[in-house]
C-alpha cells in the first residue's frame, strides 16, 4: 500500500505563512500525480488545490493561485506546499493524495481520481 504522510500543520495568524510536507515513496514521486486537498468543517469538498507530477508538470487551482506554491524534493521523496498570506478561510485539514490517472493529459482534479491518501494535517488560521 502506497503511503503518504503529511506534516507541518499548526496555528498561524492571518497573513502569515506555513509550509506543509508530504513524504511518500520514490515510485509515487516518479510515476504518479501528487496533489494537495483540503477539507474544512461544514464546507463542501474542494477539487485539488494544486499538484505535481514526476515530469515536472504543476497545476494550481484558482482558489490558491498566486498564494500557494507546490514544490518537490525528489531526493527526499517529499512534496511541499508553501502557503503564503494565509487567511482564516484557509483553515482546514490539508491532505496529500496520489493519483494513478496521470498520462500527460488533463491534470486529475477531483477527489475520486485519487486512489491513495494521507491522514491529513490541521491548519488553523486566526484573524
Amino acid at each position: 500500500q502506497l503511503q503518504l504522510v503529511e506534516s507541518g500543520g499548526g496555528l498561524v495568524k492571518s497573513g502569515e505563512s506555513l509550509r506543509l510536507s508530504c513524504v511518500t515513496s520514490k515510485f509515487a514521486m516518479e510515476n504518479l500525480a501528487i496533489g494537495w486537498f483540503r477539507q474544512a468543517p461544514g464546507k463542501e469538498s474542494e477539487a485539488v488545490l494544486c499538484g505535481t507530477t514526476g515530469d515536472g508538470t504543476t497545476y494550481y487551482g484558482d482558489s490558491v493561485k498566486g498564494r500557494f506554491v507546490i514544490s518537490r524534493d525528489n531526493a527526499k521523496n517529499t512534496v511541499y506546499l508553501q502557503m503564503n498570506n494565509l487567511e482564516p478561510e484557509d483553515t482546514a485539514v490539508y491532505t496529500c493524495a496520489a493519483s494513478t490517472l496521470w498520462g500527460g493529459g488533463a491534470y486529475p482534479r477531483e477527489r475520486y481520481e485519487y486512489k491513495y491518501w494521507g491522514q491529513g494535517t490541521q491548519v488553523n488560521v486566526s484573524s
